[in-house]
């Protein structure tokens, strides 16, 4: 039991270092041994855990995706809010991990997309399968504002959220180029009249 927990404790911490590391410089910029001497841990472990750096690298999305559609979930299961509350809740959360110095609050996503969906049939999937599932749980929030009448919109829900999703991942790229939060201020401010919802 201890052995699999450390094995696990191990995985985990390359995980960690390189999930941070890889929010600064991208996936290929990175190499195996970089990340290795940053998690102290030695190279030969590495091939232990994952098979390649492709493996590794599908591994961290997934671990990312897992990690991030609980957070989604904890925060529209929060009781006494509307839907168009737990929505808008959602984007003010995007705008200010997007603005954070933290690495590990940054939008994987983002950094790594355009980047590895190239690289990667498996990674591609990986990210074509968790952006679907955050755009459901967007679409499912959507459709409780409409039923509880705290969204007046008349609007199919799945495709909103997609636009909307896909509309906020286009304005953290900007902000990226712009080294500026106005893309994101633009990106919300469209939400809500899409929304049709009052500043919060």
């Amino acid at each position: 039991m201890k052995t699999d927990t450390k094995s696990t404790d191990i995985r985990d911490k390359i995980l960690d270092t390189a999930q941070t590391i890889m929010s600064g410089k991208g996936f290929s910029a990175v190499g195996l041994n970089e990340i290795l001497a940053a998690a102290s841990v030695p190279k030969g472990s590495f091939y232990h855990y994952f098979q390649s750096k492709d493996a590794f690298g599908e591994a961290m999305l997934q671990r990312y995706f897992d990690r991030y559609l609980k957070g989604m979930d904890e925060l529209f299961g929060q009781p006494g809010l509307t839907g168009a509350k737990r929505l808008m809740l959602y984007w003010q959360n995007w705008l200010t991990s997007q603005t954070t110095c933290d690495p590990q609050s940054k939008c994987l996503v983002v950094k790594l997309a355009a980047e590895v969906a190239d690289l990667s049939e498996a990674m591609r999937v990986v990210l074509l399968h968790g952006t679907g599932k955050i755009i459901s749980r967007l679409a499912g929030i959507i459709a409780e504002g409409i039923k509880d009448g705290s969204l007046a919109i008349n609007a199919d829900p799945g495709p909103l959220a997609q636009a909307l999703y896909q509309s906020w991942l286009g304005a953290s790229v900007m902000a990226k180029i712009t080294k500026d939060d106005s893309p994101l201020k633009a990106a919300m401010a469209t939400t809500q009249l899409q929304l049709r919802q009052d500043t919060l």
